[in-house]
């Protein structure tokens, strides 16, 4: 079978974006797209084919949504466990973007094997095909969880990784994998560790059947979806006695897909941190809401939740200077961009 003919491939189009996001221009290549049917995942996949890149999606849509698949890029239903069965060598990969994961912090708590088992599990079943198929390049979506409580803000690269929960554990573990994947076998490694995602593109937004998120959370007050949205905490060491958090919009996290999928080298894992290096409180969120959609967002204020810290900031210096990535967005851009891609779907 030749590396268009697999019979399980769907090719699906999506609604125009809300604002096309520019993409570096890099020689076409075939990549595949682990998770790429969820939110960071689709914005990322969208990315690669406005580039002109070869784009196929690999999600067992536990999370994911079939028609967040961009037009231009196949698709695969399946999970990581059976990866081998499309990475294979004859099929012409040149590199990998993973993104599939469990991510929620309280399930991860309560269901510890699940996310060993799906997380990096998943990662190792990858890496196994990967080698088998001699693909020796690959992106993985980490996360700022690995640190834990920071001892510095802003937080660098280089600050002690000590995760307060089990998905940031599974997070660091497969960093681990990587670097070792790097040395013993020459595989070319980039981790990015993600702060806090949000915004839209390409029409692209959150749709998460449990919406932990603060942005999309205030959108469904505005939407009627919730009467009322609760402030977890008053009383933080910070200017209004709220969190204060590192926003980064999706579309700046996909360019830097694109960027370190290009750069990295064999026998290297290089390791960055994605934030716009500045924080803002969840009032401020709030506020942000308020000026975009000219809804009142009714809050009440409750105690804070068990773990979290105070400030999380990132340095986002390192990537800056290896590859020429900034954040160029501005938190009033990502809930512009969110609120637009939500109002077609509740119109």
């Amino acid at each position: 079978m030749d590396r268009h003919g697999w019979n399980r491939l769907l090719v699906l189009n999506v609604r125009a974006g809300v604002r096309r996001s520019a993409s570096p221009r890099l020689p076409g290549v075939k990549v595949l797209v682990a998770g790429g049917a969820g939110y960071i995942g689709s914005v990322v996949t969208a990315a690669l084919v406005e580039a002109g890149h070869e784009a196929v999606v690999l999600d067992d849509l536990s999370t994911g949504h079939r028609d967040a698949v961009p037009g231009g890029a196949s698709f695969v239903e399946s999970s990581l466990s059976d990866v081998g069965q499309v990475l294979t060598a004859d099929a012409g990969f040149d590199a990998v973007i993973h993104l599939a994961a469990k991510s929620l912090v309280g399930e991860s708590e309560q269901k510890p094997e699940l996310y060993w088992r799906e997380n990096v599990g998943g990662a190792m079943d990858l890496l196994d095909a990967m080698r088998a198929a001699d693909v020796r390049r690959i992106v993985f979506s980490s996360s700022a969880a690995t640190y834990g409580e920071p001892d510095a803000i802003p937080i660098t690269e280089d600050a002690r990784t000590e995760p307060t929960n089990v998905y940031g554990a599974t997070k660091l573990t497969i960093d681990r994998m990587l670097t070792g994947e790097a040395r013993i076998h020459g595989l070319a490694a980039v981790s990015l560790r993600y702060f806090n995602a949000a915004g839209a593109a390409y029409g692209l937004g959150e749709r998460h059947a449990t919406e932990t998120h603060l942005i999309p959370i205030a959108l469904q007050v505005v939407c009627g979806e919730r009467d009322r949205m609760s402030v977890h905490g008053t009383d933080y060491p910070t200017e209004d006695g709220t969190c204060v958090r590192d926003y980064v919009h999706v579309a700046d996290l996909a360019a830097a897909h694109l960027l370190t999928l290009k750069a990295v080298r064999p026998g290297e894992h290089r390791i960055y941190n994605l934030g716009s290096g500045s924080g803002y409180s969840v009032r401020e969120v709030i506020s942000a809401v308020r000026e975009v959609t000219g809804h009142r967002v009714p809050v009440e204020d409750g105690p804070r939740r068990s773990g979290d810290p105070a400030v999380l900031v990132a340095s986002s210096a390192r990537i800056g200077a290896d590859v020429g990535w900034a954040a160029r967005r501005t938190l009033i851009d990502m809930v512009s961009d969110s609120y637009a891609a939500l109002r077609p779907r509740t119109d």
